[in-house]
């Protein structure tokens, strides 16, 4: 009976001091570490399973540089080792000994000294408690450009291509858990491709990896890139699993209107936007009257241009995959409002359409989508040839015979002539097949 009394006497003193010291073990859980590598730095999310207690600092007095942070009261279920990530500034993440037992401290090797901006997020719809760290600095190689366009007398026509989201943000998930942003970028990188293959074309992508881009940055950067067309890639979802088909958007007269406003109280961008029309603006004292005729005219012409290369591209698509629209459809996007560069945004396909979500994850079916993409915009610059360009001062011109074609058509088209169309081709005749391809001659 005295070794049960002293058993449980024991047991009791212990239960007691596991109470005490209770408050010395972790009461939140470092769960998963996210790094995005971008142009212009790195983003590392640790998600944690409460709010984050933590401090910092930085070792900068030698290498190789540090950013230390430490979280109080946390217990670490991340295996460091197994990031696999590629930034320029940021050569590791590892733990390191803590000061107390209850702290996990991370230890971020850097390349180069930075003022790092780190701040906590609350839990939304998709995720719980994080804490961001930003490490500014060029975190990715720069896109090499695969020709120059300087001192070229005639230069290749310019598409910027927007893989829609990307980093924290992964877009819609499809019921299988396909991320939108993993359809997205691989698309417009085989887009891409097939665009710099084309001696008259040239593709720049918004982003070249799996980080986030504002919204008013892509657009930044088609113009900075001098593009001639703007291409932004997409997946449609829906609450429920029916809808499904391809659609292109072009930007509605409502949002270019209220952009139309922005941009006049913008100075500074009139002849960034308006390019030699600007310097016109500049020496008529910015007359304001002038300015919005020049930019209503910019953006009449941007907004006709993508309505038009929103039809081809329909129509395109519809050749390799079932279409939820068959008419352009116009909408308030962000990424469309630039009044100076025709821009579409092209919605691939349902990705909460479980048969969709399948297809688009299919590299078959990425290629068939970025193929019918390139040929409907370089059917647009052939149609609407831009002066000094490559595809506009070609001696030929392939089109694909499409239904309601015919040579009478297509000889008013491109401004020739039937006989030409026919000699050009060796027809005896003028009956056409859809999906002939004929070479058009120069006007």
């Amino acid at each position: 009976m005295k070794k049960i009394r002293s058993a449980l006497n024991s047991l009791a003193l212990i239960w007691c001091s596991l109470w005490l010291i209770a408050p010395a073990f972790a009461s939140d859980a470092l769960e998963s570490v996210r790094v995005w590598p971008a142009p212009d730095k790195t983003r590392i999310v640790f998600d944690l399973a409460a709010a984050p207690e933590h401090s910092y600092f930085t070792i900068y007095d030698n290498q190789p540089y540090r950013l230390v942070i430490d979280f109080r009261n946390t217990r670490n279920q991340v295996n460091l080792d197994a990031l696999d990530f590629e930034s320029m500034m940021v050569n590791r993440i590892r733990s390191s000994s803590p000061p107390q037992a209850s702290t996990t401290r991370i230890v971020l090797e850097l390349s180069r000294q930075v003022t790092p901006v780190i701040f906590p997020l609350p839990p939304n719809e998709r995720y719980g408690h994080r804490l961001v760290v930003d490490i500014p600095g060029q975190s990715v190689p720069e896109q090499r450009v695969t020709r120059s366009l300087e001192g070229m007398k005639e230069r290749p026509v310019v598409v910027a291509i927007d893989a829609g989201h990307g980093g924290e943000d992964p877009g819609s998930i499809g019921p299988s858990g396909t991320y939108e942003k993993n359809i997205t970028l691989p698309v417009a990188r085989r887009l891409a491709e097939l665009i710099n293959a084309d001696p008259g074309m040239k593709a720049v992508l918004v982003r070249t990896g799996d980080y986030g881009v504002q919204l008013n940055q892509r657009n930044r950067i088609a113009r900075r890139e001098r593009a001639d067309m703007l291409i932004s890639i997409h997946a449609d979802a829906f609450t429920t699993p029916q809808p499904r088909g391809a659609s292109v958007w072009v930007l509605s007269r409502r949002r270019a209107n209220t952009e139309l406003g922005r941009w006049l109280e913008n100075r500074e961008q009139h002849s960034e936007l308006l390019g030699g029309a600007g310097e016109v603006l500049s020496n008529n004292g910015d007359d304001p009257y002038l300015a919005r005729t020049l930019l209503d005219m910019s953006i009449d012409s941007s907004m006709s241009g993508g309505f038009e290369a929103a039809n081809l591209l329909l129509s395109r698509l519809g050749t390799v995959t079932r279409l939820h629209r068959r008419e352009p459809q116009a909408a308030s996007f962000a990424v469309l409002n630039s009044p100076d560069i025709p821009s579409v945004l092209v919605e691939l396909g349902f990705i909460s359409n479980p048969q969709e979500e399948q297809e688009m994850r299919s590299t078959a079916h990425q290629q068939r989508l970025a193929q019918a993409l390139y040929e409907g915009t370089r059917e647009f610059f052939v149609r609407h040839p831009i002066d000094g360009t490559i595809l506009a001062n070609q001696r030929t011109r392939q089109h694909r015979v499409q239904s309601g074609d015919s040579l009478s058509v297509l000889a008013q088209r491109y401004g020739t002539t039937v006989r030409a169309i026919q000699q050009q081709n060796n027809l005896s005749s003028t009956v056409l097949r859809v999906g002939q391809v004929l070479e058009i001659p120069a006007s």
